[in-house]
């Protein structure tokens, strides 16, 4: 007669316990969940394991077979069997010398559920463990791994949970997306204006004089009043000058100049002084410009006290002019290349500086 202790004995048996362990971690199943394709698993270990191959749907880590079947249950036949196999079988512990008690010499068994401990017989009935509630250490193994695996199918299904809002968020743009492409777009778009504020203020920074003959040796310059009922007023003015409203004595100040399509142009500061007179020699001090003179066809650059020319490549585009009073500075930059043309370096000034422009004609 075949009976349950017979039953017993042959889920013992090593042959059977190897049909309850699973082929990804070699032990026992925990949580065990059944493919389609028949092949059984642990619960965590099939997860891991799907996480790690990012496979969409999952593939069965024996057989490879596609598993479309992503609402995993637990087999409850499986885990029964399992639970049986676990109690009647050698279960995992430590190891031999750390299940036997040093003070009693008795084998620990029991389980006390309010200090943790593993006791033997005689420990769970001294003073300190006698009232506690024990069990034993096969139950307490069970207990906490069910609440670990309801943990862990909880963060499973939550999981699930974001795969899926995060496909159909994708879904959702990508659809988004195509409506996009297919919108018909304006032949002749809108065209809308603002107002450029503080422009005039901008502009109205410089002040211009007329008439401002400038001889050719390149030596000096001469200016002079509007005479009354005299026409001073060319039919083409070969230059015209430019002095800013404003003059510096601290801190640090830049501008720049557009001398696209000119060959003949000075940029630089001076002396509130010279802006006071009607001439100006190019070797005194408190001159600090920088020349761009064309002469048969080649233009060349030069920078004033002395007139000393300058051999570097002239500049096509935005010149920019850059003043540190305190540090006694001012240099000539090449904005296209974002490079230094040339700087008057120690210089030493005695007044207030104002800035100067003279451009001939394209």
């Amino acid at each position: 007669m075949f009976s349950f202790f017979s039953f017993l004995r042959i889920m013992g048996s090593n042959s059977f316990q190897n049909k309850f362990t699973c082929s990804l971690c070699d032990k026992y199943f925990i949580d065990p969940v059944t493919l389609g394709c028949g092949h059984s698993f642990c619960m965590p270990c099939f997860c891991l394991s799907w996480e790690e191959d990012a496979q969409h749907p999952p593939l069965c880590p024996v057989c490879k077979e596609k598993s479309h079947q992503m609402n995993l249950k637990t087999n409850i036949v499986m885990m029964t069997r399992v639970f049986l196999a676990r109690r009647t079988g050698p279960y995992d512990l430590p190891s031999s010398e750390e299940q036997i008690c040093e003070i009693h010499m008795k084998t620990k068994n029991f389980f006390c559920e309010v200090s943790k401990d593993v006791l033997c017989l005689p420990c769970s009935k001294t003073k300190e463990h006698g009232a506690h509630m024990h069990c034993s250490i096969e139950w307490a193994a069970e207990e906490y791994r069910q609440k670990l695996l309801k943990q862990m199918r909880s963060l499973w299904e939550k999981t699930q949970e974001n795969e899926r809002n995060l496909h159909r968020e994708t879904s959702k743009i990508r659809n988004w997306e195509k409506l996009q492409l297919h919108l018909p777009q304006p032949v002749v778009p809108q065209l809308s204006s603002w107002p450029i504020t503080g422009l005039m203020d901008w502009l109205e920074q410089f002040q211009v004089t007329r008439h401002v003959p400038v001889f050719e040796d390149l030596q000096c310059w001469l200016s002079g009043p509007d005479l009354p009922g005299v026409n001073n007023t060319p039919t083409r003015p070969k230059y015209f000058l430019a002095w800013g409203a404003e003059s510096f004595t601290s801190g640090q100040h830049y501008w720049e100049v557009n001398v696209a399509g000119y060959c003949n142009w000075a940029i630089g500061f001076c002396d509130d002084f010279w802006a006071k007179k009607n001439d100006m020699a190019l070797d005194s001090e408190g001159i600090f410009l920088l020349f761009c003179i064309q002469e048969n066809n080649q233009c060349s650059l030069f920078t004033s006290s002395p007139l000393t020319p300058q051999y570097v490549r002239r500049p096509l585009g935005q010149v920019g002019v850059f003043l540190d009073y305190e540090a006694g500075l001012v240099s000539f930059i090449n904005a296209a290349t974002s490079s230094i043309i040339c700087s008057f370096p120690s210089c030493s000034f005695s007044s207030a500086l104002k800035p100067f422009l003279c451009s001939g004609h394209p």
